[in-house]
């Protein structure tokens, strides 16, 4: 519901600059699209250029599929409902899909031995358990330009750090539009609900990224039920001094604070936690 309440506030923006007249035109054909999720070839064209997904090799296949199957049994589910797919990444897990698509990295495929392996398909397995797959469809749907407006902001940020002048003037020119815009509506207009939308950039993004960090301790902790806990904990801290990274998220505290995913420790705490 979050995603969706910030993804409908942006649409409602692009429908202003449009004209209200026309642009709940663009609000309901934004609503009415998330049908298309429901066909195949939509959520293949999602994978692959949303996510930039591929799909394994036939030697991949090979070592993918005993371990697939492995993990879906300590799961419960039927293997013929979801689909294998390999992202390009060094990280240990692969990015939170929807659907039937079920994401592993390049380097817990090549790198890890087949218990490791079994653990972590099992963490990609547990975003798609205890919900419908239909509903993750259109839950991942309706988030998009919510996405696209967090990727925007985490640019802005970006570049306030890289080119202080640049980033500067840009965050402030964004802070002068939105105060002016602000004013406007809270004396013109006649309700305050609508003024209150206005602040959603800057409270949407660290609660959507909050919201992110959340789902991927879930899944570990849904993965820890299968009984793959200890074999987790034993991949993160692997693939920590693989990498040479210190377990805390490294980084200012607002950068912590935008960041999608947790950290190496707070995992690990998280499945502590969890027996």
């Amino acid at each position: 519901m979050p995603w969706f309440f910030w993804s409908f506030v942006v649409v409602s923006w692009l429908a202003g600059i449009v004209g209200f007249g026309w642009g709940w035109i663009l609000v309901a054909l934004w609503v009415l699209s998330g049908a298309v999720v429901f066909l195949r070839s939509v959520e293949d064209l999602v994978a692959r250029y949303l996510f930039r997904l591929r799909k394994p090799t036939l030697v991949e296949q090979q070592r993918l599929v005993p371990v697939w199957q492995q993990a879906s049994v300590r799961a419960g589910v039927d293997t013929a409902k979801y689909f294998l797919w390999i992202q390009e990444s060094d990280e240990v897990n692969a990015s939170p899909t929807p659907g039937h698509t079920v994401a592993v990295t390049r380097w817990a495929l090549y790198t890890l031995p087949g218990s490791h392996l079994e653990a972590v398909i099992a963490h990609e397995l547990s975003h798609h358990l205890g919900g419908r797959t239909w509903l993750s469809l259109l839950s991942f749907w309706y988030s998009i330009p919510a996405r696209c407006a967090l990727i925007a902001v985490r640019a802005i940020v970006r570049l306030m750090r890289a080119v202080p002048a640049v980033g500067c003037a840009i965050g402030g020119f964004l802070l002068i539009a939105y105060l002016g815009i602000l004013l406007a509506v809270l004396t013109f207009g006649k309700s305050i609900t609508f003024p209150l939308l206005f602040l959603t950039p800057f409270v949407a993004p660290p609660i959507l990224a909050w919201l992110s960090r959340r789902e991927v301790k879930q899944a570990d902790r849904r993965a820890a039920v299968m009984g793959y806990g200890a074999t987790l904990v034993q991949v993160f801290y692997g693939w920590q001094m693989q990498h040479q990274q210190t377990l805390g998220r490294g980084g200012s505290r607002r950068s912590q604070l935008m960041s999608s995913t947790p950290s190496v420790v707070e995992r690990v705490q998280a499945l502590e936690g969890s027996g």
